[in-house]
């Protein structure tokens, strides 16, 4: 399955395949001006990459916030459920990881959902002890 998935780079990508994927993750609470604002979201995003099928369909996603000369944050990691166990999020996460390198990024950093701490351990990240991640309550 690998073998048929590309992964590129883009500045722009299907707003419905990309909120199907948001959508699968959890993390899609639709409103007009989140759809909207999603080109916007891709294009300033320091890295946007997505896993394509060889008929082109976007089966993943991942992308990298950063300003582009200290730190790297990689977040919004989602493979579509029906294309996952299949290697296609570790790749993507390596791909961002050397995008970053290979730009100077030496700090690179993300916050693993429940449950996918030795997913990303195994692909070189560790534990930021004596840190938590915090949260601007907006209500």
């Amino acid at each position: 399955m690998q073998d048929d998935i590309n992964y590129e780079i883009v500045k722009f990508a299907n707003s419905d395949e990309l909120i199907d994927l948001y959508t699968e993750g959890g993390w899609w609470k639709e409103s007009p001006l989140e759809r909207g604002n999603l080109p916007t979201l891709i294009k300033n995003s320091f890295c946007f990459m997505v896993a394509r099928t060889n008929e082109g369909k976007i089966v993943g996603m991942g992308r990298v916030i950063s300003d582009g000369v200290s730190d790297g944050y990689i977040q919004d990691v989602i493979i579509s459920k029906l294309y996952r166990n299949k290697g296609i999020g570790k790749q993507l996460v390596i791909k961002l990881r050397d995008y970053c390198l290979s730009k100077g990024l030496s700090w690179i950093a993300l916050i693993a959902e429940p449950g996918t701490t030795d997913f990303y351990v195994k692909l070189g990240f560790s534990e930021m002890m004596d840190y938590k991640p915090m949260i601007l309550n907006s209500k």
